[in-house]
């Protein structure tokens, strides 16, 4: 692990870090330090005004200073001068609580104060657009049902096998990469590990799938619908919580051969009973743009399904519903958009876990139906909201919630989406004159 981010730049050739920090929008915000001031910086933080980024935060307040985590160090495989680094921010002296790094570390250090370690990896989709980003990048990508297409994922083949290579080399363990349900739109998985560096790889992967895309002329996105009649960018999030140590799955099923349900014990029930019971106010974290809840209240697409959830179910090995448990000790979380905050969408999986692990919740029945074709048979799961405002409503109703991930964020959160909302509402769209300009 490094811990010295100038011994780094003297052995590696670094010339710039880059210290970033990520908004409550999800926004990635940095600085480019000289390798001879890192010592400094490692130490007393890179200057930033919050009011400039998206936090609640006003002009008058005093520096807030980005403090980079040497553990977090990436040194950028298409730029090897420059290293990432991801930063810590802090006020005063004091941690601002409602960054979002520092959030998911506070979650971490409550589940670390019972003795668990929470684990996660997460499947980030993502759209490869002309350089405009006006349509797909490969025009002859127009098959109906595009995923897995083996002379699509060809044609872009550059593109993905570059930043595969890239996560080789940074040892990520990249397992597969494909093309996914929508025409332009891949998935590139690695390995699950400690949801602090999760958050940190998850976070740097945006960044550089973005940067290989231009490099290729090309632009990426991670827009959770960037195509109205095609699948959306989903999120997928994989969870588990181990022993102090990291060896012992907790959420591995009690006894001999796993005899929990589905293989998943009952701290694992007990914790996706907190995540069904905040379902509705998670979504807020999770889903948290106005074009969210297009991707999870969408009509069929082309290829005939979704992949996205609007009803509050779990399951076992059906992708249906919003919680999957497709092997023992672990489950997937189907809710999550491209657009989520990789540092709170780490922490609200686990603030809402711990809740139910405190409360023993119950998550409910499983349903092995298919919810696409019968979902309209259950009466008793609650719905998901249909547009941002819901959301955040939820979450603000949600007071244990709020308590777990902090007043101070919840109250920086609500304000800033609560404007977004209200800008949102007051955009006059082209939608509008072509469907009542005449009424």
């Amino acid at each position: 692990m490094i811990t010295d981010l100038a011994a780094f730049a003297a052995d590696t050739g670094v010339k710039y870090f880059m210290i970033s920090f990520t908004d409550l929008f999800g926004a990635q915000r940095a600085k480019l330090v000289p390798a001879q001031a890192i010592g400094e910086m490692q130490v007393e933080g890179a200057g930033f005004a919050g009011f400039a980024a998206w936090l609640d935060m006003t002009p008058a307040f005093p520096d807030m200073l980005a403090v980079p985590d040497p553990a977090s160090v990436v040194q950028l495989p298409w730029k090897p001068e420059v290293a990432w680094v991801a930063a810590n921010c802090v006020m005063e002296g004091e941690e601002v609580a409602q960054a979002p790094r520092n959030v998911l570390r506070t979650q971490l250090a409550k589940a670390e104060a019972q003795g668990m370690r929470v684990k996660t990896g997460v499947e980030a989709e993502f759209f490869l657009l002309s350089a405009d980003g006006s349509q797909i990048s490969d025009p002859y990508d127009t098959a109906e049902k595009p995923c897995y297409d083996q002379g699509a994922v060809m044609r872009r083949y550059d593109v993905i096998a570059e930043i595969c290579d890239y996560m080789l080399a940074l040892g990520w363990g990249p397992y597969q990469n494909d093309h996914e349900d929508a025409n332009g739109q891949f998935e590139m998985n690695w390995d699950f590990d400690d949801a602090l560096r999760t958050a940190d790889k998850h976070s740097f992967f945006k960044f550089m799938v973005k940067s290989v895309a231009e490099k290729h002329g090309l632009r990426a996105t991670f827009m959770p619908k960037p195509i109205e009649s095609l699948t959306g960018n989903g999120c997928h999030t994989h969870i588990s919580v181990w022993d102090a140590t990291g060896t012992t799955n907790l959420f591995a099923g009690e006894g001999e051969g796993a005899t929990g349900e589905l293989g998943l014990s009952t701290p694992g029930k007990h914790f996706l009973g907190g995540i069904m019971h905040h379902a509705q106010a998670l979504v807020a974290l999770t889903n948290p743009t106005v074009n969210s809840y297009k991707r999870i209240n969408a009509p069929v697409t082309t290829s005939g399904a979704t992949w996205a959830p609007n009803t509050v179910t779990w399951s076992g090995n059906n992708r249906t519903h919003m919680v999957r448990v497709p092997g023992p000790g672990r489950f997937e979380l189907r809710l999550p958009d491209g657009a989520a905050n990789p540092y709170l969408l780490q922490a609200a999986i686990i603030a809402a876990g711990m809740s139910g692990l405190a409360s023993e919740a119950d998550p409910g029945p499983r349903y092995d139906i298919d919810m696409y074709a019968e979902g309209h048979t259950v009466t008793e799961a609650a719905k998901l909201p249909l547009n941002l405002l819901d959301a955040l409503r939820a979450y603000e109703a949600d007071a244990a919630l709020q308590a777990r991930l902090g007043e101070a964020f919840s109250a920086a959160f609500l304000k800033l989406k609560t404007n977004e909302w209200n800008a949102y509402a007051n955009h006059f769209s082209a939608w509008e004159k072509a469907n009542t300009l005449d009424i």
